[in-house]
């Protein structure tokens, strides 16, 4: 039986419906899917530049943390250090308060010094300077252990130094059974500015001891120096050990 032109053209007109729907269909499956994917990609490339960012900022912030440590760690490295150094110059200070001082164990021979008797020098003065000078001597004595020995002094003690050589060879002769020459330098003398005290030179000048009174302080001052920072700022409690 044969279709005639109007149910020809139903027919036409009901399978382009179809294919549209179809096609309308899919393509809405298509976009669905797209939008899909593009929110996961973009989902994706979100999240990632966020970790970049993320990073950044902690690799920034740690950064800025090690600058701050850094930062205080020198502050506090310049504060300990200006600590230490006006701690240095109070020492220091003290110390050149002890060799002004020294003056006046010379000022009068027979006067009993005073002279930091409990911090610096340990009672090394209390005793007249007279006494002072045959020690000094006859300790650089023992240290040469020379027959012939120069005592070069001070222009205003070479009187005082004379009149107690004899008195210093019957000493290192008692102590050691050998005669001692001794005898002051007249060429050649001390400062006039230190505080007191001998050089003794043998073989020719080519062996030198020195025993002024500021190399004595020096001497001492070296070893006491823990002991002046502790009497001064107190103890250390940083430090475990103390010898």
């Amino acid at each position: 039986m044969s279709l005639s032109d109007a149910d020809v053209q139903k027919q036409i007109k009901h399978m382009m419906a179809f294919i549209e729907q179809e096609a309308n269909e899919k393509a809405e499956e298509i976009d669905a899917k797209a939008e899909e994917e593009f929110n996961i990609e973009k989902g994706r490339l979100v999240q990632q530049q966020r970790l970049k960012i993320m990073e950044y900022y902690e690799k920034k912030e740690k950064q800025v943390e090690l600058q701050k440590k850094i930062q205080s760690s020198n502050m506090l490295n310049q504060a300990r250090l200006k600590v230490l150094k006006v701690r240095e110059d109070h020492v220091r200070a003290v110390l050149e308060d002890a060799r002004k001082s020294l003056g006046e164990v010379t000022k009068d021979q027979g006067k009993y010094s005073q002279i930091l008797e409990s911090l610096i020098l340990q009672g090394l003065f209390q005793t007249k300077y007279t006494e002072i000078l045959e020690n000094l001597i006859l300790q650089g004595l023992f240290q040469l252990f020379e027959k012939e020995v120069t005592v070069r002094v001070r222009p205003q003690d070479r009187d005082l130094v004379r009149s107690i050589l004899p008195n210093v060879a019957a000493k290192y002769k008692d102590a050691t059974g050998k005669d001692i020459l001794l005898k002051v330098d007249d060429e050649s003398h001390l400062s006039q500015e230190i505080t007191g005290g001998v050089d003794l030179l043998a073989q020719k000048n080519k062996i030198k001891i020195s025993n002024t009174m500021e190399a004595r302080l020096d001497l001492i001052a070296q070893q006491l120096v823990p002991q002046i920072r502790t009497a001064l700022f107190g103890r250390n409690v940083n430090r475990r050990f103390t010898d």
